[in-house]
């Protein structure tokens, strides 16, 4: 990767249509690299979510107009909440397949064209249709179903054990998990106050987030990521290619992709694969994936990990930028990606090691800096328009391992101390398709 750029991620932004939003972020990725110019990129692969939004079918190719790059070849992608991330993937194959030297990765989503109510039944439209949206089946009911589950099984059954009442049982528990997500609510809230593309920069209480409305039980508006209108570009080349176009490449060294069933009902039990780290004795009782984790995201884990050539996720990436569509989504991410054991998920938040040093986020978190999670602010702060979420991930990890964050926000809070690797991670559905790609700095 040689450059990227992003427009502000918004709840609206009506002076733009998705073609001129896509221009200003492939506009600032050109600029920061004088070299790059449209005659010199072979092709391109394009993403966004849904036609619904902008009422436009095709809309790929008005992209591939309005930036100068017609008649070279082109490719629409879609894939639910992952969307941006398989652009991003998709662009990195059409370069290491040697079909292309130079392609453009573009991403895009223009929300705000429709109301919340009529937003939600699209995104819904990713669901089963003849199943799960027929019963009800909106987002924020599975993912709250799912942390449910989750927090029984590692909460309830764990620390609440000497608890006979069921219910009373399960209901503390539950005020425990909710408590540590607004932990990650938090830090990816105050992350974004030094981002300034960010949505929802804020800095709030434990409080706060608990207070919020209460959107789908037990999960509250501030744990939860919004609808938003927004762009990103990133232009992959071969390693050769890109000494022409910058010293401070990022290489791409790993990449995975995992499924799963899209009804929940259907998700089966097995043995946990395991990652290098692990030991099938951690987990002899265990019953898995359940609706509880994300086989879809320790698959495309695996892939990328072995690719890279990494054993120990936690100890050999520097920082992830992970799609935290929900703070309990995040926590459950956590587990899949290896970054701590399966039922540590809710102790790793409250030591903090997700959270960046240096910054007072209002609690204790002793262990800052262990692997930063979101030093973006992830979903939840930034914003999810969907098509580009996941090439803001790889923009913003970019500027990461480029070391470049203070040139582009303007700020060097976020702007950790000499990374050299990263991961980027997008989330489709109920974790019925996700990505994992391992960036890592290049040559000097």
């Amino acid at each position: 990767m040689v450059t990227g750029g992003v427009t502000k991620f918004a709840k609206a932004h009506p002076a733009m249509d998705f073609r001129l939003m896509v221009k200003r972020a492939y506009e600032y990725a050109a600029k920061d690299t004088p070299a790059l110019s449209a005659d010199r990129i072979d092709g391109s692969r394009i993403s966004y979510f849904s036609d619904h939004f902008s009422r436009q079918l095709k809309a790929a190719s008005m992209v591939q107009d309005y930036l100068g790059l017609n008649p070279k070849g082109s490719v629409r992608i879609e894939w639910g909440g992952a969307t941006g991330g398989e652009c991003f993937q998709a662009a990195y194959e059409a370069v290491a397949s040697g079909r292309m030297e130079v392609c453009l990765a573009a991403g895009y989503e223009t929300m705000s064209r429709v109301q919340t109510w009529k937003g939600n039944e699209f995104i819904a439209l990713a669901s089963d249709t003849n199943f799960d949206f027929p019963l009800g089946g909106f987002y924020t009911g599975y993912y709250a179903l799912m942390v449910q589950r989750h927090i029984y099984q590692y909460l309830r059954l764990r620390k609440f054990a000497h608890i006979s009442d069921e219910r009373e049982a399960q209901r503390q528990a539950i005020a425990e998990g909710s408590r540590i997500m607004s932990l990650v609510s938090v830090k990816n809230h105050l992350n974004a106050l030094h981002n300034p593309y960010a949505q929802y920069p804020k800095r709030l209480t434990v409080d706060d987030v608990l207070k919020s409305e209460m959107i789908s039980y037990p999960l509250t508006r501030e744990q939860i990521c919004t609808m938003s209108d927004g762009a990103a570009v990133a232009v992959l080349t071969s390693e050769e290619r890109a000494k022409e176009f910058t010293d401070r490449p990022v290489l791409v060294t790993g990449v995975g992709t995992g499924t799963d069933t899209m009804r929940l009902a259907d998700r089966p039990f097995g043995k946990v694969p395991l990652l290098p780290h692990e030991r099938a004795s951690d987990y002899e009782d265990l019953p898995y994936p359940g609706v509880h984790s994300f086989r879809a995201g320790r698959a495309a884990g695996l892939e990328a990990y072995r690719m890279a050539g990494l054993t120990d996720p936690r100890r050999e990436l520097d920082f992830i930028e992970l799609h935290d569509a929900y703070a309990s989504s995040e926590i459950q991410t956590y587990e899949d990606l290896g970054l701590c054991k399966y039922g540590e998920g809710y102790a790793f938040t409250e030591r903090g090691d997700p959270f960046l040093k240096g910054i007072d986020y209002g609690f204790p978190t002793p262990h800052a800096g262990a692997i930063p999670v979101n030093p973006s602010g992830g979903l939840i702060a930034c914003g999810h328009p969907v098509g580009a979420t996941g090439l803001m991930q790889a923009v913003f990890a970019f500027w990461q391992l480029q070391g470049t964050i203070p040139k582009h926000f303007g700020d060097k809070t976020l702007q950790l101390n000499a990374p050299k690797r990263g991961a980027i991670h997008s989330h489709a559905g109920t974790g019925s398709a996700v990505t994992v790609s391992i960036l890592e700095r290049g040559f000097r």
